[in-house]
C-alpha cells in the first residue's frame, strides 16, 4: 500500500476534521478523538475507508482529551481515542470514559505487555528511547541504562527535562527493574554525568553533540527520523547525520519503548466499527504504511519499519508491562525531584 505524499496527506486531514463527505459507499461512520496531529494518522483513515466502506470522522483535540470525553457523558460521539504515551491511554481508562474490548486479533498481533490486560487500550506502534552519541569520539557500540550513570561519563551527557513525560516514563522503568533505591542512586549518577542542565528537547541533544558540549545524549527513536528525513530543514537533518545511535538495553532486559495507542470509548455509538478500526490498524499492511509515515516501529512481528528506523538496528523491546511502567510514573516523577535533577 503506497504512502501518502505529506500535501496529500494534510489535505485529507483537513477534510475528516471538518466532517467532509466521503464516497458515498460509505455506510457506517467511526468516530476517532486523537491528540496525533490528523495527518500522521490520515493513511490509516483513507486505507480504513477505501476497505471497509466505513467513513472515519476525525476530531483533533491537543489538550484534554479525558475531560472532554467525560464531560460530553453518554451523549459523546467518540468511538475512538488515540493518543501518544502510555500515561495518556492509562489517564483515559482512569477517568472511566474506555470499554474492555475481548478480541482475538488484538491479542495474537500485540504482546501481552503492550497492551492493557483488560482490553481497555492497545498499542499501535513504539518509541524506542535511544541514546545519541558523538560517533567520533564514542567508540563502542553497546551501552545499558544503567551504565549512563557509570563515572566515565561525568560531564558527558545531554539531556531534556528530567520531569519530561520521556524521561519519567524511563525513570519509572528502572524502578520496577531495580527498586526505588537504586534507582535514586541511579537518577543522582546520571545527573553528576550531566554536560549542563536538563533543557531543550531530544532534538537539541543531538544538536549540543555537534556542538562539542556533550557525547552522550538521550533521545526518542522517531526524532532521529524526522532529523535524518529532513523534516525538520537542513539544519536539523545535520544534526541527525552527524550523530551516532545506540539502542541501550535494561541489564537482564531489553529497549525502553513508550507507545501511540487507541481504546474504544465507553459510550461509543459504534462500537463494532471502532473495534474494525483497531484490528485494521494492526494489520501487517497498515502497520508498515502507519510506522513508516511517523518514523516508529511497528507494534506486530515482521511489519516492514521505515529504512531510517531499520537502520538503526534491530529493537528487542523491553519485556516488563507498560501498565507496571505507568504505575509507577508518580514515584517516578517524586524521585526526579529528590534527587534535585534539573537544578
Amino acid at each position: 500500500m503506497a504512502l501518502l505524499f505529506p500535501a496529500r496527506a494534510a489535505l485529507l486531514a483537513t477534510a475528516l476534521v471538518a466532517g467532509a463527505a466521503l464516497p458515498a459507499s460509505a455506510q457506517q461512520v467511526v468516530n476517532v478523538y486523537t491528540t496525533r496531529e490528523p495527518g500522521l494518522a490520515a493513511p490509516l483513515f483513507e486505507a480504513f475507508t477505501k476497505a471497509t466502506g466505513i467513513e472515519v470522522k476525525s476530531v483533533f483535540i491537543k489538550d484534554g482529551l479525558a475531560e472532554r470525553v467525560k464531560a460530553e457523558g453518554a451523549s459523546s460521539p467518540a468511538d475512538i481515542l488515540m493518543t501518544v504515551d502510555v500515561g495518556n491511554l492509562l489517564d483515559v481508562v482512569d477517568a472511566g470514559v474506555t470499554q474492555p474490548v475481548d478480541s482475538a486479533v488484538l491479542k495474537a498481533a500485540i504482546p501481552a505487555n503492550l497492551r492493557d490486560p483488560d482490553g481497555n487500550w492497545f498499542t499501535l506502534s513504539l518509541r524506542a528511547r535511544l541514546v545519541y552519541t558523538a560517533k567520533d569520539q564514542v567508540k563502542i557500540d553497546a551501552i545499558t541504562y544503567e551504565g549512563l550513570a557509570d563515572p566515565k561519563w561525568k560531564g558527558k551527557i545531554c539531556i531534556r527535562s528530567g520531569q519530561h513525560p520521556y524521561n519519567v516514563a524511563l525513570t519509572a522503568a528502572y524502578i520496577v527493574h531495580h527498586g526505588e533505591a537504586k534507582t535514586e542512586e541511579w537518577l543522582r549518577g546520571l545527573k553528576a554525568n550531566l554536560a549542563r542542565k536538563p533543557a531543550g528537547g531530544d532534538r537539541e541533544g543531538a544538536r549540543d553533540i555537534l556542538g562539542g558540549i556533550c557525547d552522550l545524549a538521550l533521545g526518542n527513536s522517531y526524532y532521529v527520523g524526522l532529523m535524518r528525513a529532513g523534516k525538520g530543514g537542513a539544519e536539523q537533518q545535520k544534526w541527525g547525520d552527524g550523530i551516532g545511535v545506540l539502542l541501550p538495553t535494561f541489564e537482564g532486559g531489553g529497549t525502553h519503548v513508550n507507545v501511540s495507542g487507541a481504546a474504544v470509548a465507553k459510550n461509543a455509538p459504534h462500537k463494532d466499527a471502532a473495534v474494525k478500526f483497531l484490528e485494521f490498524a494492526v494489520s501487517p499492511a497498515m502497520q508498515s504504511v502507519y510506522a513508516k509515515m511517523n518514523y516508529e516501529y511497528p507494534v506486530i512481528t515482521g511489519a516492514e519499519t521505515d529504512p531510517i528506523i531499520a537502520g538503526l538496528g534491530p529493537l528487542k523491546v523491553d519485556p516488563i508491562s507498560l501498565v507496571a511502567i505507568a504505575k509507577a510514573r508518580k514515584r517516578a516523577s517524586e524521585l526526579i525531584d529528590k534527587v534535585g535533577f534539573n537544578d
